[in-house]
């Protein structure tokens, strides 16, 4: 069988002959004696103080130079858990290389590591001039790596710690005996579940791919859409224990480098043990803390990440979520979708205004019922207000409890809807909202009315792009129920100032909340609420994008004449 890796040796190994009978015959001019021990006396000195040295220390120390050390402290180290598979073995002509590899059953693709790490050291290389009696450990080790190992990524380790990220990772770890570095060898597989549609964040024209729990395959769906080399990927992990794979990704020279530094010092501050979702690094980088509006966009959809990196934000990616992040984000945000950029600017428009008129109804339908059959009888038209009346004639309690048991029982029902098995939740919510609804109509509970108006608060409040906005709203509903059962109209608009006051103050990574609208920025309002077309849209946000807003440079489509 022909060899399949090239090892033009030779030379290299006559001039380490060479180097080597020079110091051969200066330690015979110096000491008379060429077969003196004292070398190899000292070297064993040296290694059992070298162990000595390890076993005092914890995991991490550096790596040993004595194979069996490092391979009996990895076992010891991970409790000798059935998932970490441990192999030794002798490589070269004669065997002389004693070698040891360390892997996550599992995590690993067993078969790279059969055709290209074993196959190639226990077989292959015994057909090339690699000699440990002529090359110290370490050059060895080094020809091995940069003549024998037909592997992409390989690391040098040196530390025990590295050493386990990288094995409890996937890879796969290479040891020399003979040699305190280690090489990380990139062997990463494991079973995922392949990029699906978005399920939170579905559109009817539009890419159908979202985000998987695969880092790397999130971050290659970015890298298809924008093939810039200015588009820039950081790394660190996070998490003593779990040591998660967080990753930044912004457009260099488009991104505001204050922002960048502000969301790398936030992200350098975390010190947990575990980061789980990117929801932990949601809650541990916000502006503010105590509000139910959301300061940081998250989600599922490659194609809206790439437009807010191109817009100039910056995108967070953990590992083992879909869902992904973006900074800064603004409330404007949260009521735009990817969709409205694939359709026409007129459709577009009219969608976004039907998103803006169900924010005011989700958040103040149920209070202005309250509010106006409370306290403001008179604001209704005698032939409605008799209505009205004659289906409360039987309700025996007050608006405010009405409403606010339809919507506990209403809240109850769709998170059910949500936690139960998937082919019976959603028909369990509906069939459970119906017979519930008419049951206690029919039973004087409550009235007709507060059923149709509770459903178009639930109607109004599915509209939303965004959850987390969506969320917020749901839970200020009954802060407004209250304010109305108690000072009417009155309280709603005291409540209306103190949540505007409120957004007001807010910011996401130091920019205003409520921007473009306060302040107020002409130059922003072409895709605010109206979206213009896409040949006028040439500048990107100027909050946002200060380092370069200029998109391009296209005129308006002209008839042919």
């Amino acid at each position: 069988m022909k060899s399949r890796v090239p090892i033009p040796l030779k030379k290299l190994i006559e001039d380490k002959q060479s180097v080597n009978n020079k110091k051969q015959h200066a330690d015979l001019n110096q000491s008379g004696n060429p077969n003196s021990s004292k070398t190899e006396k000292n070297n064993q000195t040296l290694q059992a103080k070298n162990r000595s040295q390890d076993s005092n220390n914890d995991h991490t120390k550096l790596i040993s130079s004595d194979l069996q050390f490092n391979l009996d402290h990895i076992k010891k180290t991970l409790g000798n858990s059935s998932d970490i598979v441990t192999r030794d073995f002798q490589a070269g002509k004669n065997g002389e290389i004693k070698l040891g590899i360390v892997y996550t059953d599992g995590l690993t693709d067993s078969a790279s590591i059969q055709d290209f790490i074993l196959d190639t050291l226990m077989v292959e290389i015994r057909n090339s001039d690699l000699d440990v009696k002529v090359l110290n450990p370490s050059d060895c080790f080094e020809m091995i790596k940069s003549h024998s190992l037909p592997v992409g990524g390989i690391v040098e380790i040196t530390e025990f710690q590295k050493l386990f990220h990288h094995v409890l990772s996937g890879d796969t770890m290479l040891l020399m005996d003979g040699s305190p570095i280690g090489i990380a060898l990139g062997s990463r597989d494991w079973v995922d579940r392949g990029v699906q549609e978005p399920s939170s964040q579905t559109v009817v024209r539009g890419p159908k791919d979202g985000f998987t729990e695969t880092l790397r395959t999130n971050t290659a769906l970015i890298r298809r859409r924008i093939k810039d080399p200015n588009l820039w990927l950081e790394t660190k992990q996070i998490g003593e224990k779990t040591q998660t794979d967080v990753a930044i990704m912004y457009l260099k020279g488009v991104a505001n480098d204050k922002t960048v530094s502000e969301l790398q010092s936030r992200l350098n501050r975390i010190n947990i043990d575990a980061i789980l979702e990117s929801g932990y690094i949601e809650e541990l980088i916000q502006d503010e803390v105590y509000t139910p509006f959301p300061t940081v966009y998250n989600t599922e959809r490659p194609d809206a990440v790439a437009s807010a990196i191109l817009e100039g934000r910056i995108a967070i990616l953990v590992d083992g979520t879909p869902f992904v992040l973006v900074i800064p984000a603004l409330m404007v945000h949260f009521f735009q979708s990817s969709e409205d950029y694939y359709q026409r600017a007129d459709i577009a428009t009219l969608i976004r205004i039907l998103r803006y008129l169900s924010f005011f109804l989700a958040l103040l339908t149920p209070s202005l019922y309250v509010a106006v059959s409370t306290f403001h009888q008179e604001m209704l038209p005698t032939p409605l207000l008799i209505s009205l009346a004659s289906q409360r004639e039987g309700v025996p309690f007050p608006a405010f409890v009405e409403a606010m048991l339809m919507e506990v029982v209403f809240e109850i029902l769709r998170e059910a809807g949500v936690r139960m098995p998937r082919a019976i939740g959603s028909s369990i919510s509906i069939v459970g909202a119906l017979v519930i609804g008419q049951a206690a109509v029919e039973a004087g509970f409550v009235s007709a009315t507060m059923v149709i108006i509770v459903s178009l608060t639930a109607i109004c409040s599915f509209v939303f792009p965004s959850n987390s906005m969506a969320m917020a709203f749901r839970m200020l509903r009954f802060l407004f129920m209250i304010l109305a059962a108690t000072f009417g109209l009155y309280g709603i608009i005291l409540g209306l100032i103190v949540m505007v006051l409120h957004l007001n103050s807010i910011r996401s990574f130091g920019l205003p909340y409520l921007a473009p609208n306060a302040p107020f920025i002409l130059q922003d309002q072409k895709d605010n609420i109206i979206r213009m077309p896409h040949w006028s849209l040439l500048k990107r946000p100027r909050l946002i994008g200060k380092n370069d807003t200029d998109r391009g440079d296209v005129s308006s489509p002209k008839p042919p004449r």
